[in-house]
């Protein structure tokens, strides 16, 4: 399986890719006049220490004709506080997110949202991007917001094999779309708010000057009085050193929870 570029928050959102604006000249990009603010919100993002969730997840690689799937486990519990910078935040430990082996994420939620501080193991690029908000409150159904806009980033990997790691702009935005049914291995959820997160990157080749572009798609289901029941998480990146590109799609289903 090829590297994840970026890191994305998932168990609020994301990660990725995940995502509001909470950066300098973050500004909204609509509000529909017809929406509804949602009520009790802090309900839909439950992060009281001893919380577990039990995901059953897919990942899927499609270069080209050849397809491969993996089935994984992942179990996400709140572990507690600390303190990262001189701020609170809370500590989320996740066993293989994505099936990408064991990682804990930071999380700060206030009045105004929730932030994201980043993850142990991070990846290069997470690390020039964090921390950034992954939720505004209140929440607005529906509503869109540009999230992230960064230029001249170091990516952190070497996609052309001339030995130099690549440069890339990225740009995300985040869409609350409103509220469905979701049915997972541990139930049926009604009403459960969805929320995409897209990302763009635009990712400088270091051995020509070309330009190729890499995104990242992921759509989350949070149920109230739950948390994250289920997420879609879609990257693909160009063909660069063959004719081939790559395609992967990455699933979590909530199996078990217990929150307390």
């Amino acid at each position: 399986m090829r590297k994840r570029l970026t890191g994305l928050g998932i168990r609020f959102l994301a990660g990725l890719c995940a995502l509001v604006g909470g950066l300098p000249g973050d500004t909204p990009v609509f509000a529909d006049p017809l929406t509804e603010t949602l009520a009790h919100v802090e309900e839909y993002f439950p992060d009281v220490q001893g919380n577990r969730w039990r995901y059953r997840g897919q990942v899927v690689e499609s270069p080209l004709q050849k397809i491969t799937g993996n089935g994984f486990v992942n179990v996400s519990t709140v572990q507690g506080t600390e303190t990262l910078k001189g701020v609170t935040v809370k500590v989320f430990h996740d066993t293989n997110p994505g099936n990408h082996g064991p990682s804990d994420s930071y999380y700060r939620r206030d009045a105004a949202g929730i932030v994201y501080y980043g993850s142990q193991p991070g990846t290069p690029l997470e690390k020039q991007l964090v921390p950034y908000q992954i939720v505004r409150f209140p929440l607005i159904l529906p509503s869109s917001f540009q999230q992230l806009n960064r230029t001249g980033l170091t990516l952190g990997t070497d996609l052309d094999g001339d030995e130099k790691d690549e440069q890339a702009d990225v740009e995300a935005t985040v869409t609350v779309i409103g509220k469905e049914h979701v049915q997972v291995p541990a139930g049926t959820y009604r009403d459960a708010v969805r929320i995409e997160a897209r990302m763009t990157m635009r990712i400088r080749l270091t051995s020509a000057n070309q330009t190729v572009l890499g995104t990242d798609v992921m759509t989350a289901w949070f149920a109230r009085g739950v948390g994250l029941v289920k997420y879609i998480e879609r990257q693909e990146l160009p063909p660069i050193k063959s004719d081939r590109g790559l395609i992967t799609e990455i699933t979590e289903e909530l199996e078990e929870v217990e929150i307390r």
